[in-house]
């Protein structure tokens, strides 16, 4: 059962007036079109970091928000969800010296303790998304155990 989400004023990151989204069919720039902000040289390592993390906090805002998009649909769309960002956000903090259990990276993510999210928001897989979810699973970011 889908819960209603949030209202759209909920999500933090809007695209602004005049900024270009994209366009129905277009087809994303090459790499020799654009440059990241790792390649640009006027960029240095703090602000691109700066960059990266407001990107990743807008991420974690609209998931947040979209409680009605399942993890199972984004495993399915995208190969992770909610809990592979955890599980990459443990492992960062683990790469900084910090012993943060999958629990507590869990909670980072949902914004509260994965139990109570569970229980308020997540509802049944049907049969056609489980069937997706196992077709899906060679691209999954980690190993889904469905094969």
């Amino acid at each position: 059962m889908l819960r209603p989400s949030p209202p759209a004023a909920a999500c933090a990151l809007r695209p602004r007036a005049g900024i270009a989204t994209s366009t129905p069919g277009a087809q994303p720039p090459t790499p020799a079109q654009s440059r990241s902000a790792n390649e640009n040289p006027t960029v240095d390592q703090a602000t691109r970091t700066e960059i990266e993390a407001a990107a990743f906090r807008g991420l974690i805002a609209h998931l947040r928000a979209r409680t009605d998009v399942q993890n199972i649909e984004l495993m399915n769309l995208a190969g992770f969800c909610r809990n592979c960002l955890a599980k990459w956000y443990q492992a960062a903090a683990q790469e900084q010296g910090l012993d943060l259990d999958y629990e507590a990276a869990r909670a980072a993510i949902y914004g509260m303790p994965y139990a109570d999210w569970k229980a308020a928001y997540q509802s049944a897989a049907t049969p056609e998304q489980l069937q997706r979810f196992r077709e899906t699973a060679p691209g999954h970011a980690f190993d889904s155990g469905a094969g």
